[in-house]
């Protein structure tokens, strides 16, 4: 056995079977069905029943029937059920990261990867369904991680601080794909858009809202700006945008207070 094959061995027993499968350090099984399969294929038609039917109806027997095998020739390539899972997110994960700037732009770069993260939750609705069970150790997914470290590569911070408006903006990215996720389905279920923004409960809520019980809230009630009757004048039109500018704002106020800046 050569180096290079005992030190794969030695990392392949550090990570879970699907990381080390999506890193390529697990062969294929050289026994199994007549007709070629391989994990891409397991994957992609795991992928694409999620996306028709959600995550519901992912199973190692479902997936098998749909390529037409049992599920223990399934179990030859990919161990478990949530093995193929951390395979199916690395799967639609895959993207160029883009260029770097020649006129570095540090708050674009990251408005561009946040949509980047809230775009996968929509184009993908199961993917939100997946809990989360450990820091990205997939290739795909570090290459998000990368992007971001490059874009704060200069700021003067240590790893820590890098690392947590990391953590920031994917909590916000995930927050705003799983919300724009649930509206695509309520309104493809018939839901319209004036009742999920609440619109169409304004009326209500202006008889039942009392000043003495909510006497912050009730203003915003009556004036129609909580149920969406009347548009704010803000600076950006958009929710998601605004909260997104607020937190880029507050790093640009971190690193002049890092810098002694007033």
């Amino acid at each position: 056995m050569g180096k290079e094959e005992t030190a794969d061995r030695e990392v392949i027993g550090k990570l879970p079977p699907g990381a080390a499968i999506s890193w390529g350090l697990v062969k294929p099984p050289k026994r199994g069905p007549k007709r070629e399969m391989s994990i891409q294929q397991i994957v992609a038609a795991a992928v694409d029943l999620a996306d028709k039917e959600g995550l519901g109806a992912v199973s190692m027997n479902r997936v098998a029937a749909e390529l037409g095998y049992t599920a223990m020739s399934l179990y030859r390539y990919i161990p478990s059920k949530n093995d193929l899972l951390l395979l199916m997110q690395e799967a639609v994960c895959t993207f160029e990261v883009p260029a770097e700037r020649e006129q570095p732009d540090w708050r674009q770069d990251l408005r561009d990867y946040v949509a980047f993260v809230v775009d996968t939750f929509v184009s993908h609705p199961w993917f939100g369904d997946v809990p989360i069970s450990s820091i990205p150790i997939t290739p795909n997914n570090l290459d998000y991680v990368d992007w971001v470290m490059r874009t704060l590569r200069d700021f003067p911070l240590n790893d820590f601080e890098k690392m947590s408006i990391l953590l920031l903006l994917s909590s916000y990215a995930r927050a705003v794909g799983i919300i724009q996720r649930d509206m695509r389905r309520a309104l493809a279920a018939g839901t319209s858009s004036e009742e999920f923004m609440g619109a169409d409960y304004g009326e209500a809520l202006k008889q039942l809202v009392k000043p003495d019980r909510y006497p912050n809230l009730y203003p915003m009630i009556m004036s129609g700006i909580y149920t969406g009757e009347m548009e704010m004048d803000n600076p950006v039109p958009d929710d998601f945008d605004f909260g997104l500018e607020r937190i880029l704002d507050g790093i640009e106020a971190y690193l002049a207070a890092r810098q002694g800046r007033p």
